[in-house]
């Protein structure tokens, strides 16, 4: 005979969350993620008519992990239905490190002539540049990347137009 761990999330849908995620599978319009969490939520329902099932079938049954089951059954439990079935929030907060005078700056710099024993500007040498010149602490040569990317310069073309 199985032991079966004991749940310590328990989902207890109400009728109109139960609708709420029935909709969400019927019409197919929500993201596939989104549509898991809801069949898991459906599936993990204390309440539903699925009852009694373990997070082994529920993983089974949608395709996906034990630690996912488990997971949603714990956001459910202590941010409530939309956490459960919204996507996941960035881990920190990215600062910019580029504020609108620094990309004044650092257009200027691709605007005007190369380093001194160099043809071209590289992506390493502004943000050596922009460092030197003591408009940022730091800063890497993607940062500078998506920085131009932003802008309709090309550095590689006469006109720009």
């Amino acid at each position: 005979m199985e032991v079966m761990p004991k749940k310590k999330h328990h989902i207890r849908l109400s009728g109109e969350e139960r609708k709420q995620l029935e909709t969400i599978l019927r019409k197919g319009k929500a993201n596939a993620h989104c549509q898991r969490h809801a069949r898991i939520l459906l599936l993990a329902d204390t309440d539903g008519p699925e009852a009694g099932w373990s997070d082994s079938q529920i993983a089974s049954a949608t395709h996906t992990s034990i630690p996912t089951v488990e997971r949603v059954r714990r956001i459910c439990v202590e941010h409530g239905l939309d956490r459960a079935l919204a996507g996941k929030d960035p881990e920190r907060e990215y600062l910019r490190k580029l504020d609108g005078r620094g990309e004044a700056q650092l257009l200027a710099l691709s605007c005007g002539a190369a380093p001194e024993g160099r043809a071209r500007w590289t992506l390493r040498l502004f943000a050596a540049r922009l460092v030197e010149l003591e408009i940022v602490e730091s800063l890497s040569h993607e940062t500078v990347r998506q920085t131009l990317k932003k802008t309709n310069s090309s550095r590689g073309k006469k006109s720009s137009g």
